[in-house]
């Protein structure tokens, strides 16, 4: 099957000749059903193989290689993959065959991989994860997830409500929940007998602006991988393509200005003039409790951030018909997703947290959201991406310093390099330098295997040692070294 597409950036949309201005929505021209051997190179990324797991239990004939996946090396993902029925390959191409009707190629895969290359001599279409992803949506009712911060967490919470309330949903999410993986397996995708199918619309990338839900939700909005003004103009058109009920969260300055409905949105404070009112927030230790219209809702998880993202949660499953005491009942239950304040254990008094947290806001969120949980707090954060590090430099050194109190401390180490042809030109170092420069406790080491050793000293009985980070797949494990070292 041949269509003779090219793909072209900023936004990954489909188009017959990538010189001519005019663009092609890809919906207009394919449907999801079209497909029934479908491989994915770079099957083992979250992004993937949370699609790659959907397209499977809809029915598809899924395969995929990544170049993780080596010979007589265990890898669990492949394992997780393969026992949904999902063969995997190493990336030699093997995979790929005349009977390959569809290539789905992740946004780090370049033309000049050797599969790619064989997908073309086969005339085999290749499509990116974000297009792939909006076809899916095309097939289903969906509600779609967008903003800078909070997404994963949203849509898992949206999804455990509509679990709860018997709608059976199914998800394609950015992050495993902790719900699906006690069933043994990755946690990003399941498949539901329902109607509704929730997903992250993703802005870094621009891929958002593909996406026609029936329900689109805007969290938040602030500088993360582009300016503000493209941030507002990407997430403008999100809001224009949402087709029945778009609803944004008023108490984000930014995000407000794209409201449509004020009886849609959500809020923190009643002056703010939403649909959806929280009040009365409270945490205690690693449990949260707040009211919203009168009901009042306790979770176990932390921070004001995740407060808001609840909100947002239930500002959806009510437009769908869910009470809010059902709502309530279900996030009592509500068991949280992989790497956002993860617990990974206590010892010697100190409780170590795991978070994904990367860019400045999610990073004074996270830390925020620990403060309440012991009487000190040491932060370590890696930095990734040495373009995004220093587009962001000041607004890391303002936002990690404003939520700083005087016992805590910041840690970093060196910026994670993922490859490529990247300027080197910054250090986390310059990050630390700066927060030193307006009297705050920061250190830095250079390589994250030292950090234990260095920080023993500066440990304390009741201290959180918050780990931070994105990006780097080794964390997990970094994590777990930490806490063997404690």
């Amino acid at each position: 099957m041949q269509f003779g597409i090219v793909l072209c950036k900023p936004h990954f949309l489909i188009t017959f000749e990538c010189h001519i201005k005019k663009t092609i929505s890809l919906h207009s021209f394919m449907n999801i059903n079209q497909f029934n051997n479908i491989f994915f190179i770079g099957v083992a990324g979250t992004g993937m193989s949370a699609i790659a797991q959907y397209l499977r239990g809809v029915g598809k004939n899924v395969s995929g290689s990544d170049r993780y996946f080596l010979p007589d090396t265990y890898n669990e993902t492949r394992e997780k993959l393969e026992a949904e029925g999902i063969l995997c390959f190493l990336q030699d191409g093997s995979g790929i065959t005349a009977q390959t009707d569809l290539v789905v190629a992740s946004t780090a895969i370049e033309d000049t991989v050797f599969e790619v290359q064989k997908a073309k001599e086969l005339n085999i279409p290749i499509l990116r994860r974000s297009e792939v992803l909006a076809l899916i949506a095309e097939s289903k009712k969906t509600i779609a997830v967008g903003g800078t911060s909070g997404k994963s967490t949203t849509s898992a919470m949206i999804f455990d409500i509509m679990q709860y309330a018997g709608l059976e949903p199914s998800i394609i999410s950015g992050a495993g929940l902790t719900s699906i993986i006690r069933e043994g397996k990755i946690g990003n995708a399941k498949v539901g007998k329902g109607e509704w199918l929730v997903i992250e619309a993703d802005e870094s990338d621009g891929s958002i602006v593909q996406y026609h839900p029936e329900i689109g939700l805007l969290l938040n909005i602030d500088k993360d991988h582009q300016e503000i003004d493209e941030l507002m103009e990407i997430f403008g058109t999100f809001r224009d393509n949402t087709k029945e009920i778009f609803i944004t969260n008023r108490s984000n300055k930014l995000a407000a200005k794209l409201s449509v409905a004020a009886a849609n949105d959500f809020a923190t404070a009643a002056s703010e003039g939403a649909g959806y009112t929280g009040t009365d927030f409270v945490q205690n230790g690693l449990h949260i409790q707040f009211s919203i219209n009168g009901t009042t809702i306790k979770m176990n998880t932390v921070g004001a951030h995740n407060m808001e993202n609840a909100l947002a949660a239930l500002a959806v499953v009510h437009r769908l018909g869910v009470s809010f005491d059902t709502a309530a009942e279900a996030l009592t239950q509500y068991e949280g997703i992989y790497r956002r304040h993860q617990i990974i254990g206590e010892k010697h008094g100190v409780l170590l947290i795991d978070d994904y947290a990367h860019n400045p806001a999610k990073c004074a969120a996270s830390i925020a959201a620990c403060q309440p949980v012991a009487p000190k707090l040491i932060a370590w954060f890696q930095p990734h991406g040495y373009k995004p590090t220093r587009f962001l430099r000041d607004d890391f050194v303002h936002d990690i310093a404003a939520v700083l109190r005087p016992q805590d401390e910041i840690w970093m180490s060196e910026i994670f390099y993922a490859g490529g042809s990247a300027v080197k030109d910054i250090s986390a170092n310059d990050l630390i330098e700066d927060l030193k420069k307006l009297g705050k406790n920061a250190f830095f080491v250079e390589n994250r295997n030292n950090l234990t050793e260095a920080i023993k000293p500066h440990l304390e009985a009741q201290t959180v040692l918050l780990l931070m980070g994105a990006r780097d797949p080794s964390l997990e494990v970094f994590a777990k070294e930490v806490f063997d070292k404690l």
